[in-house]
C-alpha cells in the first residue's frame, strides 16, 4: 500500500512539474500568433530606408509572459534578438495584471481575472497572486533583471537624458542597444490608493494606461459595463501622473473617458495601441474628434497591427490607417503601436517591421514622413514626457523680451 502511495504522489508530482513547465508555452503559442498569410516583396529602397531609421513601438505585452526576453524565441511576437532584427531603438514595455473571463471588445465585468491562473501556473512570487500592485511591480523587476544580464543589449530609459544616452549609442555602436519604457495596461494596479503611483514611478514606470478591458476605480473602459467617464481618483491621479513625468496612454478609455482627458490634459497625451474609426469601425478604436483631439495635446496615436486595429492583418491595412491620421491632422500625430504579444494574431513579428516601411512606400508617404511614423514622432512626445512638469521651461509670455 505504502508503495502504491509513493508511485502515485511521484505521478502527481511528475504531473504537476510538467504543468508548470509546459502550461504556460501553450497558452502563449495560442495566444501570441503569426498568422502565415503572405507578405509583399520587399524592395531594396525600403531596406535601404529601413537600416537607417529610430524605429519606436509604443505598446507590447512581453512582460506577461514566462518567456527570456533576452533569448531569440520560436513563438510569440518578440524577443530582443527580433527587437535588434527589427532595427528598433525603444521598446514600450506594458505591465498586464488583470484580464476579465470570456474577455471581449463589447462588454466586461471587473469582478473576474483569467490571468490569476497564469500567475499561479507561471509560478510567479506568492505576493502577484492576490494583488495587482505586486503583479506590476514583479514585471518592472522582470525587465531591471534583463536590462541588468544584457547591459550592451538593452537599456532602460526613465529620464531624458536616458534617452539621449541611448541614441547617442545606437550612433556609435554597430551592435545597437534597444531601449525599453516601462508602461502599464490600466491604472487598476495601483489598487485605489495615490500612494501606489510613486512605487510604480519608482519602479521605473513612465507611462500608463488608465483602464483595460473593464471599468476601474479611476475610469471607464470602452469594453467595461458602464462606459462611464473619468472619476474623481483617475483625475488626481493624472494630474500627478503629469506633474512626475508619466504619459498618459487613452488606449481602451471609454469614449466619455477620452474626452475628458482630452479636456484635462497639460501635456501630450498617447493613444498607445487601436486604429482609427475611419478605417476600421471596431469600438475601441478612435473617431475623427478623438483624433483630432489628441492632436491638439500635441501627442501621438500608435496604429497596430491586428484585425481589432485595423480590420485585417496585412501591412497595407496598416498604411491606411496612419493614413488617414496624416490627412486628417498631420504625419507628426503617428506612430507604431504594434500590441505585440498581446493576445493578438499578426502577420509579421517584430523582426519583420520592414513590411511597415514598404507599407509606408507603396501608400505614397516620403522619407521624411516615414522617418517621423516609424519613431521620429515617438521621440520627441516621449523626450518632452519624461521631464516633471516643474522642470519643463516657461513658455514667454506674448509681447514679453525674451
Amino acid at each position: 500500500m505504502r508503495k502504491a502511495l509513493l508511485a502515485v504522489l511521484a505521478l502527481l508530482l511528475i504531473a504537476a512539474a510538467a504543468f508548470f513547465i509546459f502550461a504556460p508555452a501553450y497558452v502563449e503559442r495560442g495566444a501570441n500568433v503569426v498568422d502565415g498569410k503572405p507578405l509583399p516583396e520587399i524592395s531594396q529602397e525600403a531596406r535601404d530606408l529601413h537600416a537607417t531609421l529610430t524605429i519606436v513601438d509604443l505598446h507590447s505585452d512581453t512582460l506577461l509572459w514566462n518567456r527570456d526576453m533576452l533569448d531569440r524565441s520560436d513563438y510569440g511576437h518578440m524577443d530582443l534578438p527580433r527587437l535588434q532584427d527589427g532595427n528598433v531603438a525603444l521598446q514600450i514595455f506594458s505591465s498586464v495584471t488583470k484580464s476579465p473571463q470570456n474577455q471581449n471588445y463589447d462588454s466586461n465585468p471587473s469582478d473576474t481575472d483569467q490571468l490569476t491562473a497564469l500567475v499561479v501556473g507561471q509560478l510567479q512570487p506568492l505576493r502577484t497572486w492576490n494583488s495587482l500592485l505586486e503583479r506590476t511591480l514583479y514585471h518592472a523587476e522582470k525587465l531591471d533583471r534583463a536590462v541588468a544580464q544584457s547591459p550592451a543589449g538593452l537599456i532602460k530609459v526613465e529620464a531624458a537624458s536616458d534617452l539621449a544616452r541611448l541614441l547617442e549609442l545606437r550612433g556609435a555602436a554597430q551592435d545597437k542597444p534597444v531601449g525599453a519604457i516601462f508602461s502599464a495596461e490600466g491604472l487598476h494596479s495601483l489598487e485605489g490608493d495615490i500612494a501606489s503611483l510613486q512605487r510604480v514611478y519608482d519602479a521605473g514606470m513612465r507611462m500608463a494606461g488608465i483602464t483595460h478591458f473593464f471599468d476601474n476605480e479611476l475610469a471607464g473602459s470602452m469594453h467595461g459595463e458602464a462606459k462611464g467617464g473619468l472619476t474623481d481618483f483617475g483625475r488626481d491621479v493624472i494630474r500627478q501622473m503629469e506633474e512626475m513625468g508619466m504619459i498618459v496612454d487613452i488606449a481602451h478609455c471609454s469614449r466619455q473617458c477620452v474626452t475628458e482627458i482630452l479636456a484635462l490634459a497639460r501635456r501630450p497625451v498617447v493613444s498607445s495601441h487601436g486604429g482609427v474609426q475611419a478605417t476600421c469601425a471596431v469600438n475601441r478604436n478612435l473617431s475623427d474628434e478623438h483624433i483630432r483631439g489628441v492632436a491638439a495635446t500635441g501627442g501621438i496615436i500608435g496604429i497596430g497591427y491586428w484585425e481589432g486595429a485595423v480590420c485585417d492583418t496585412s501591412p497595407r491595412a496598416i498604411a491606411r490607417a496612419m493614413k488617414h491620421v496624416r490627412d486628417l491632422v498631420g504625419v507628426e500625430q503617428v506612430a507604431l503601436g504594434s500590441d505585440y504579444d498581446g493576445s493578438v494574431t499578426v502577420r509579421f513579428d517584430t523582426a519583420g517591421l520592414v513590411h511597415v516601411t514598404q507599407a509606408l512606400l507603396d501608400e505614397g508617404f516620403t522619407e521624411d514622413e516615414i522617418r517621423a511614423v516609424m519613431g521620429g514622432n515617438a521621440i520627441r512626445v516621449i523626450r518632452e514626457g519624461l521631464v516633471p512638469l516643474a522642470d519643463l521651461p516657461v513658455p514667454a509670455e506674448e509681447g514679453a523680451p525674451g
